[in-house]
């Protein structure tokens, strides 16, 4: 029950506490829209319309992440679950037909992972604060990384 509290607290922005309008085993579907820049390999930054989804049940969360620019998209998919503050799961990219794992630390709202495939390692921080979000990559590759903002 902890697990999806902190969950919940990372794309809710909040604890729900013992809010008895809703069980904790029922699952919660957060949506966010947002903002921000993708940097590419050769320097240049893009700006990027971004929208997010999170469902979360349990101790495990799905969460689906599209962002574009006019010139630029990236459709990011992942599972994960929280053993004691310790995120494993899966990532696939489906515009790019991409896939490894993640693994990493979370709780409060704060996560940690690095999403690592066979010649693509990234640092993902995601942080949420009331309701807004913050998602910060950076990676090795041609995609170097993505400051991102969502709100709901």
């Amino acid at each position: 029950m902890g697990l999806q509290r902190a969950y919940r607290a990372a794309v809710d922005g909040k604890h729900r506490g013992n809010d008895a309008s809703r069980a904790l085993d029922a699952p919660l579907v957060i949506r966010r829209l947002g903002s921000g820049t993708v940097t590419l390999d050769d320097g240049s930054k893009e700006r990027i319309r971004c929208r997010a989804s999170y469902a979360v049940a349990g101790a495990a969360m799905n969460m689906t992440l599209t962002c574009a620019s006019d010139a630029y998209k990236f459709n990011l998919q992942a599972s994960v679950v929280d053993q004691g503050g310790v995120v494993a799961g899966t990532w696939t990219e489906s515009s790019r037909n991409v896939g490894g794992s993640l693994q990493g630390r979370g709780g409060g709202g704060n996560f940690e992972v690095l999403a690592s495939a066979a010649g693509f390692n990234a640092n993902i921080l995601l942080r949420t604060v009331g309701t807004k979000q913050s998602v910060v990559m950076r990676a090795d590759s041609q995609f170097r990384g993505a400051n991102i903002f969502l709100s709901r």
